[in-house]
């Protein structure tokens, strides 16, 4: 009896260690394949009024980065895009680094006058660019000579507010197919950057340019104090951009904002919210919903808050958008950032 029992025993035992075993080897499996779905790829921003800065924070992030972009190409008095010299010079100097990752050239639609003054996120030139396929075409093999002529993997386009008049929204869409086309027949890869207000589901985009979402200045200049972005907001966003067909990707906004009581709006670095933190020996706090930093302090009897992003504050806003199914992460921009080289 006692034998019986022994080798009952035994065939338990070996099945156990079995059903452990098969169930290791199949979490391991599992795991394998989420941590490759969770592989982030990240890109970045480079603004010509922030180099030197700029440069600095790069060289902490460059072995992450899968792409820089180059900000960026704007009109002149006349209409016309262009390069200012600075971001030029730039760019061939981190060139001939010869880093790994990809190089785009980003267009806006800010407008220089002829007092040297600038017209931000103008949609008049761009009514004037679009409203016939002449201009249209012209504006796109500009488009393609600066980004060749600079030799950059790619064009990115970031016009703003066009939404704001359906029939410049229309002719955008226009514009951004047979923008396509040209740099497909020109090698170049295409991102096209999106506010977050815009019609995914009604604006019949199309399949082939990489849309990236801007998840930022949910509070900002137009608004009271607040973060550029917290939870709810990216939740909503990213379920909303599963309307954008191809390759999707999200822009966080590192910095914050500064409001004061009178009136008084900015936004500002990570160093300078930090600066103001020690210079007014202020107590800070960390916002629940948003992970933002939150303080106030008093200058001169105008009383400030300041709301800021830092890296645990990046990390928390990019774990919202894996959970959601997104993986291509951009950093709105490089300058100030103080312990950038811990993005996630």
């Amino acid at each position: 009896m006692s034998s019986i029992v022994c080798k009952i025993f035994k065939v338990v035992l070996l099945a156990s260690v079995l059903v452990i075993l098969t169930g290791c080897n199949s979490n391991s499996h599992l795991a394998g394949t989420a941590d490759a779905k969770e592989v982030i790829r990240s890109s970045a921003w480079l603004a010509y009024w922030e180099l030197d800065a700029g440069e600095k924070d790069l060289q902490r992030i460059a072995k992450k980065l899968d792409k820089l972009s180059y900000f960026g190409a704007y009109f002149d008095p006349h209409g016309r895009i262009f390069i200012p010299q600075e971001l030029s010079d730039k760019q061939r100097k981190l060139k001939a680094e010869k880093r790994k990752y990809e190089t785009y050239l980003t267009f806006v639609n800010d407008k220089q006058n002829f007092d040297g003054s600038l017209v931000m996120k103008d949609t008049e030139v761009l009514r004037a660019i679009f409203s016939n396929t002449a201009t249209m075409e012209r504006h796109i093999d500009e488009i393609i000579t600066l980004t060749l002529e600079g030799k950059y993997d790619g064009i990115e386009i970031d016009y703003e507010r066009i939404w704001k008049d359906e029939k410049i929204g229309q002719f955008f869409l226009k514009f951004v197919d047979k923008l396509y086309v040209k740099a497909q027949e020109n090698n170049l890869k295409l991102r096209i950057i999106l506010e977050p207000s815009m019609p995914f589901s009604s604006a019949n985009f199309f399949k082939g340019p990489e849309y990236v979402v801007m998840l930022y200045n949910l509070y900002g200049l137009h608004s009271d104090p607040g973060p550029k972005a917290n939870k709810e907001f990216i939740k909503k966003t990213v379920i909303r951009m599963k309307d954008l067909p191809g390759e999707k990707s999200v822009a966080f906004s590192t910095g914050g904002c500064l409001w004061g009581d009178d009136g008084t709006k900015r936004f500002l670095t990570e160093t300078e919210a930090k600066t103001l933190v020690m210079t007014y020996g202020s107590k800070t706090k960390r916002d629940k919903e948003s992970q933002c930093i939150v303080f106030d302090y008093k200058d001169m009897g105008v009383s400030y808050q300041v709301w800021y992003a830092d890296v645990e504050t990046l990390n928390y806003w990019i774990s919202i958008a894996k959970e959601e199914g997104v993986n291509n992460i951009s950093l709105w921009r490089l300058g100030g950032n103080i312990d950038i080289r811990k993005i996630k």
